[in-house]
């Protein structure tokens, strides 16, 4: 029971890498004497790399039911308890979690055993894992709040000591404070770092999520700066330093550069499907069960304002004449229930999304570096900064959503004629689009990032959802459950209370689907 503690708790990793052509080359953790820096640096980037590519299990047993839905991503038909997150989706995205930290572990283990020389040779590692690390660090923070870090993955590094690897928490504050202030030190270290012919000629192989361009991971870097900071930035303990920091990476984009074109975008590209880096699981992960219906309020604010995204985005239903609609979430389940099988109701375009194998793992794109500028700006004063940068975020997402097209193996939907400059400069001037217009800016930004999230960026949507509380979305209230609506936070895992009791009982009061994070201040 020990050992299933465990693997629950800290050290997955250890055991849970895929089956797949990456075992073969890359860190078998039962034999650590033969693994390096470099392998181990890629098997970290593979343990979670099904949370990054679009994946059936993330999209159809995590997503499907919990955040598409609390987004107003998608439609869904009513149920009973519907607003509780299931215990077996929680477990696996926190089990996937301790696998990837502790792959880290093992990297910083073998790393820690080197020479000063060696270690300072392979710096680019530690430096681009941790940036990595941390980006998905801060997704299971705002999932469930405070977490254990600081000593969760240690089980090898303590010599296989199972009673003393159990994981403590650390405050969400507190991780989200280390994080800032080591990106920060890795943002001016990576415009004076050296690295060797060999060793960067190494890196580019084993680094499948920027090819090792280091100009890349800069932006990287600053960009998750951005929005980490902007994820803080109302939180009282936070804001001055969000205000200082946001200025000086935008007022700096040849110190601090960041992600301000799709040329630009950090993601796992997809070259060959006939590898192990694909999105072939996006097809059933997305439309089993009827998870890829568009949402009533989405398609109404498309069609009202002539989106040009929506023809790329969606497909009409089959019984529907051309003409786009979603379901609305207020109706009854029966009533909804026959809007599904009656063909009417628009779907996600399946050639642009579920069934396009080239489909990259998205981690950080332009639209969303412009919405998050624009409203620094705004908050700043700086109207005609904010307009400027609202306005690119918007025709960087038109531009975005075609390029998936472009890419796309799949012919199922035909593709749509592309998006003119007229059609784009039409819709940003459109009366619910226009920044002129807008009697509530803030409120304007929020929904071109929640249209532009989508389903591609869920976790991205929802935490932003939560802290501006906007865009304002209305559910139909569950009666049968004391959870009457959307959660602010998801559980921990049973595991947890079972085997890390100890550890568990300091955060048991927040264990609850109404505490707020931190930064969840509105």
């Amino acid at each position: 029971m020990k050992k299933i503690a465990l693997i629950a708790l800290t050290t997955l990793a250890l055991t849970a890498c895929e089956k797949t052509d990456f075992e073969k080359a890359y860190r078998d953790p039962s034999k650590i004497s033969v693994s390096t820096v470099e392998k181990q640096f890629t098997g970290f980037l593979n343990a979670n790399k099904w949370y990054v590519l679009p994946d059936y299990w993330n999209y159809f047993v995590v997503l499907r039911p919990t955040i598409n839905r609390y987004n107003q991503a998608v439609g869904w038909v009513n149920a009973d308890n519907q607003y509780i997150p299931g215990g077996g989706l929680i477990s696996d995205r926190w089990n996937n979690f301790y696998s990837t930290i502790a792959q880290y572990r093992e990297m910083e283990k073998i790393y820690n055993g080197l020479s000063a020389e060696d270690q300072a040779l392979r710096r680019i590692y530690k430096i681009t894992s941790t940036v990595y690390l941390y980006d998905h660090v801060q997704k299971n923070v705002d999932l469930h709040g405070d977490m254990p870090f600081a000593t969760a993955g240690l089980l090898s590094t303590k010599g296989g000591d199972y009673n003393n690897s159990y994981a403590t928490y650390d405050a969400a504050d507190a991780i989200y404070t280390k994080i800032l202030d080591e990106l920060k030190g890795f943002a001016d270290e990576l415009n004076t770092i050296s690295i060797n012919a060999g060793i960067l000629t190494g890196f580019k192989t084993q680094d499948f999520v920027n090819k090792g361009d280091i100009n890349q991971w800069k932006r990287y870097c600053n960009s998750l700066r951005l929005r980490i900071l902007t994820r803080v930035s109302d939180a009282s303990a936070f804001s001055a330093r969000a205000k200082t920091e946001i200025a000086d990476i935008l007022a700096n984009p040849t110190k601090y550069p960041i992600v301000s074109a799709n040329s630009e975008n950090i993601q796992i590209t997809v070259h060959d499907i006939s590898t192990d880096i694909h999105a072939k699981n996006f097809r059933s992960g997305l439309e089993d069960w009827n998870g890829n219906v568009a949402g009533k309020v989405m398609i109404d604010h498309m069609n009202k304002n002539a989106d040009p995204r929506l023809r790329v985005m969606f497909e009409p239903g089959t019984n529907a004449a051309g003409k786009y609609a979603g379901l609305d979430p207020l109706l009854t389940a029966s009533a909804q229930e026959a809007l599904v099988a009656g063909g009417t109701l628009s779907i996600y375009n399946r050639s642009t999304l579920s069934r396009n194998q080239f489909f990259p793992g998205v981690i950080i794109n332009a639209a969303e570096i412009s919405f998050l500028a624009a409203e620094y700006y705004l908050k700043a004063n700086n109207a005609a900064a904010a307009k400027a940068a609202y306005e690119k975020g918007i025709a960087q997402s038109v531009e975005y959503y075609y390029n998936f097209r472009k890419v796309s193996n799949d012919n199922t939907v035909a593709a749509p004629a592309a998006a003119t400059a007229d059609e784009i400069q039409k819709y940003i001037a459109s009366d619910d689009v226009s920044w002129d217009k807008a009697s509530n800016k803030l409120a304007a930004i929020a929904t071109q990032k929640w249209i532009h999230y989508s389903v591609v960026q869920p976790y991205e949507s929802w935490s932003e959802i939560r802290r501006l509380d906007l865009p304002k979305f209305n559910f139909l209230e569950d009666k049968a459950n004391a959870q009457t609506q959307p959660p602010v936070r998801w559980f921990y895992p049973s595991s947890e209370q079972i085997y890390n009791t100890t550890n568990y009982s300091a955060v048991k009061a927040k264990d609850n689907l109404t505490t707020k994070l931190f930064w969840d201040v509105k």
